[in-house]
């Protein structure tokens, strides 16, 4: 909490608490303004914020860069000197776990990675390995970079599955086959970080809202598609859980009433259509019936990246690849525009295998989430794919730490 400390001082009153949150998060939004601005933007007294502002120059933690733009001050009069977050003196660790994967980064204060590093981790591994695993690779890049821990605002972690953020447990992740595993409270004791927890695809919804495509949004959601089908919902900066923590399971929602059973016990669910398990499967399939084609050759030929094999083959032209692809995508459109008829979000964001295969899966997402939505709410909604790539897991976790820790100061999360 050392860095915490450093930043609300010690009068660590909940009104101070609410002014810095205010304060950071309009930084963070509007590079490049004077106090001035600020004031009106935040709706703070010009003496509160230069008493906060004053604090945080001092802590090196925002600095006077310049003078605010001329188009945002009005009349005349000396130029403003203005302000910006320092974005290197403060990071966030994030750890991403996924099935069958790690994804570790230590970022700046504005989510940028200094460093990411990736593990695979075998299924049948324990959930205390694997997060040992995952710690012993976060004591490692703390290490290596040569940053001051002080400087580390704490440490999210972003995990499959249904999570208890409360609580930092992980109360059930089918695909990893964990229930009820303590993560918060295993991290906390390898390392001296505030930590939160939280569901992975909720993680990077929150990258997208507070660092990506997201800054502004009323109401954005981030679907997530890889070994599992996730969503995370972001409606005015702040996540939403849902009444027991489960919003934004979209992977678990009914679509074929008598379709493969899903891992869930259920039949039907989204899962079993768009995940790549399911790509994979139909992928065989009509390799099986034609083992001289395209597809054929390029799953032999890729035989760690069977997804990378897919999407080769559609890019050569195989035409009962892409029209496998764009079969399977409209099951997600469907689901996209149950998701546009109940939130009525903003932006919808893909990540996962809707982002690796853009180009044979958005056509007919989006053809269809325009056509089922009601009304014309499936036009309004903005599709596109995560400004982060492959590194959206981490990067989200990371973004955990940042929000909790840093822009919004919940100390309630940490410990």
């Amino acid at each position: 909490m050392i860095f915490q400390q450093a930043l609300v001082g010690t009068s660590g009153s909940n009104v101070k608490l609410h002014n810095l949150r205010a304060i950071l998060l309009t930084l963070l939004r509007h590079q490049n303004i004077s106090r001035v601005r600020l004031a009106e933007l935040t709706g703070l007294s010009t003496t509160t914020i230069t008493n906060l502002t004053a604090e945080l120059v001092a802590q090196g933690m925002v600095a006077e860069m310049g003078t605010e733009h001329p188009h945002r001050r009005r009349g005349v009069g000396r130029p403003r000197r203005a302000l910006q977050l320092v974005p290197g003196a403060g990071h966030a660790l994030g750890v991403h776990i996924g099935v069958g994967s790690l994804r570790i980064t230590l970022t700046d204060l504005l989510a940028r990675p200094l460093t990411m590093h990736a593990i695979a981790h075998e299924l049948d591994r324990s959930p205390r390995e694997v997060l040992d695993a995952a710690l012993n690779s976060v004591n490692a890049i703390v290490a290596e970079s040569g940053i001051a821990p002080e400087t580390i605002v704490g440490v999210g972690v972003g995990a499959s599955g249904l999570v208890d953020p409360l609580n930092g447990v992980n109360v059930l992740a089918p695909n990893l086959g964990w229930r009820d595993v303590p993560i918060r409270q295993w991290v906390a004791e390898r390392l001296p970080y505030p930590v939160c927890v939280d569901n992975n695809v909720r993680a990077m919804a929150l990258a997208e809202a507070l660092f990506g495509q997201g800054q502004g949004v009323a109401a954005l959601a981030f679907v997530y598609a890889r070994v599992g089908v996730g969503a995370g919902l972001v409606l005015g900066d702040q996540l939403y859980h849902g009444a027991g923590a489960g919003a934004g399971e979209i992977g678990h929602t009914t679509i074929l009433n008598h379709g493969d059973e899903c891992r869930c016990g259920n039949r039907g669910c989204l899962e079993t259509l768009v995940s790549e398990p399911a790509l994979v499967a139909q992928a065989r399939a009509l390799a099986a019936k034609a083992p001289d084609g395209d597809l054929a050759h390029a799953l032999h030929a890729t035989p760690n990246d069977r997804m990378a094999a897919i999407f080769a083959a559609a890019a050569q032209g195989d035409a009962a690849t892409r029209a496998m692809l764009a079969d399977r995508a409209r099951y997600m459109g469907i689901a996209l525009a149950n998701l546009v008829n109940v939130l009525n979000p903003d932006l919808i964001v893909m990540g996962g295998l809707f982002a690796q295969g853009r180009e044979w899966l958005l056509p007919a997402t989006e053809a269809t989430l325009r056509k089922c939505a009601f009304a014309n709410m499936g036009q309004r909604a903005r599709l596109t794919t995560t400004t982060f790539g492959r590194d959206v897991g981490a990067i989200g976790a990371a973004t955990l730490a940042l929000s909790a820790f840093f822009y919004q100061q919940i100390d309630s999360m940490a410990h």
